[in-house]
């Protein structure tokens, strides 16, 4: 499958983005999606997840309560949306996809990578 994420940009801490993610080349609602972030000199880390359906997500804990998930399954979309946002947030962040049947946390386990989308919050 073939992941193209868009979205990012430069916003004032406390402001909101809506990053997307289009997905294209098999079928998408066979795939758990997820959102992963990468600041310069960090590994990288999953900031959200969404099973197939869409009816179960995970969220680290970072984001908790600022950042939601979703997808169009019909759209072969998924979406992060971003608020409240903190410099820390600052990253290039990735959506990825994982043909397994459960939500898994680490970056290893996802088999697909679109390219990235950089999001930096300013002070």
């Amino acid at each position: 499958v073939q992941l193209q994420a868009s979205g990012g940009g430069l916003v004032q801490a406390g402001g909101s983005l809506r990053l997307s993610c289009a997905a294209s080349g098999r079928t998408f609602s066979n795939y758990i999606m997820g959102w992963f972030r990468q600041a310069p000199g960090k590994e990288r880390e999953i900031v959200a997840a969404i099973s197939r359906s869409g009816g179960n997500t995970y969220y680290a804990d970072s984001v908790k309560g600022r950042f939601t998930i979703s997808r169009d399954n019909a759209k072969n979309t998924v979406f992060l949306q971003m608020n409240s946002l903190r410099p820390e947030d600052t990253a290039v962040y990735y959506c990825a996809a994982d043909g397994r049947f459960t939500i898994r946390t680490h970056a290893g386990e996802y088999d697909y990578w679109g390219q990235g989308t950089k999001v930096t919050v300013s002070s």
